[in-house]
């Protein structure tokens, strides 16, 4: 069924209250959810997920400067190999 422009902004009104009314709840809850969130994770598995992947941001600088001056050397030949290689069932 096809909406009329009214009911279209209607529902975006409501919408956006709703939005309004979570963060009015979220904001009212004051440092309760804070403190959940800066509590150790149980297992090892949580902590490693909520610090995130390692990544070396010196080595991303090199890359990106070696990009940027046309010094990255790209190998179609090998990358061409990899994407087959992941493509085929072992």
């Amino acid at each position: 069924m096809i909406n009329s422009i009214g009911q279209g902004i209607s529902n975006a009104i409501g919408a956006n209250s709703l939005r309004e009314t979570g963060k009015a709840r979220a904001s009212s809850t004051g440092n309760a959810g804070a403190s959940a969130s800066s509590a150790a994770p149980a297992s090892p598995a949580a902590r490693m997920a909520a610090e995130g992947a390692p990544v070396d941001l010196d080595r991303i600088a090199q890359i990106k400067a070696a990009i940027a001056s046309g010094n990255y050397p790209v190998d179609a030949d090998a990358i061409a190999e990899r994407m087959i290689a992941l493509d085929l069932p072992a």
